[in-house]
């Protein structure tokens, strides 16, 4: 059953048994997985950030206390920014964000967990199916106001976008807006799930969401590469990015085995079923 507190999810579930296996800080690859050994692990980790991340996040805390019931593991939302200061803080063990750590973060210990698209989402009314990069940018910079001028049905535009201090805009905003600014005018949402309910239920609205959340919408193909796991996974698709797992300090055991659990093949076949891109898997 799933518990709620302080805007935390957290799972109570039965063990099963799990492999150990070695934590490869801030590598590039996920780690394997070794036979024949067990860690008997008990404790708490409460983790918030992203909320690209936090479906996976989810998802890897369910099938972690599966194997260790000692442990009890928190998720929680908030974006990219949150996760930093949470974490900075000590707030939470692990924060998460969806974005590579900035020169005035450079003490902070980052783990790649999985690779991620920046999805550019459209109402499923919508006859548009294909745009430039700079079609996209000439829309959030306030340039083409009309889906007429980009091969669409008349009528105005509804940009959504993301707050300041979300990973997901940082990368939309670094790789498809050329240094030009985001319009004053756009509707900001605090979540990926917020902009993909919004562009759900409006016709004339555009947003961008993390790969995961496109469920409902129109995932538009970016200079004719479609959004799929597997354009992403082969580099043909332009907007792709590594999520994280951060900590302040060397982690603890428990703490130190969840990550390593995230990088191992196990972990990289649940973030394929939630719909990211696994990393390079370690031979």
């Amino acid at each position: 059953m799933v518990f709620k507190k302080s805007g935390f999810k957290f799972a109570a579930l039965a063990a099963t048994g799990l492999l150990a296996i070695s934590l490869m800080i801030g590598g590039c690859g996920a780690s394997k997985t070794p036979q024949g050994s067990t860690v008997n692990l008990t404790g708490s980790i409460k983790e918030s950030g992203s909320t690209s991340v936090l479906p996976l996040a989810e998802a890897l805390a369910a099938e972690f206390m599966k194997v260790h019931s000692g442990v009890r593991v928190e998720t929680g939302g908030g974006g990219s920014g949150a996760g930093v200061e949470q974490c900075v803080s000590g707030t939470v063990d692990l924060g998460a964000v969806s974005r590579d750590i900035s020169l005035t973060e450079s003490d902070l210990i980052s783990y790649p967990v999985a690779r991620d698209a920046v999805a550019i989402i459209i109402n499923s009314a919508n006859q548009v199916s294909s745009l430039k990069i700079e079609d996209v940018a000439g829309i959030y910079s306030g340039k083409v106001t009309d889906w007429s001028q980009v091969g669409g049905k008349a009528g105005k535009i509804t940009v959504l976008a993301r707050e300041e201090g979300s990973g997901t805009r940082d990368t939309f905003e670094a790789k498809v807006m050329n240094k030009e600014k985001i319009i004053s005018g756009a509707v900001l949402k605090n979540s990926n799930g917020e902009v993909q309910a919004a562009v759900s239920q409006d016709a004339s609205a555009i947003g961008f969401v993390s790969l995961g959340y496109i469920s409902g919408v129109k995932a538009l193909d970016l200079n004719g590469i479609k959004c799929t796991v597997e354009n992403c996974q082969n580099g043909t698709y332009p907007l792709v990015r590594r999520l994280f797992f951060i900590t302040r300090n060397m982690p603890d055991q428990t703490v130190t085995e969840f990550i390593n659990f995230a990088r191992s093949d196990a972990g990289q076949k649940i973030a394929e079923e939630k719909g990211f891109v696994p990393l390079v898997i370690s031979k």
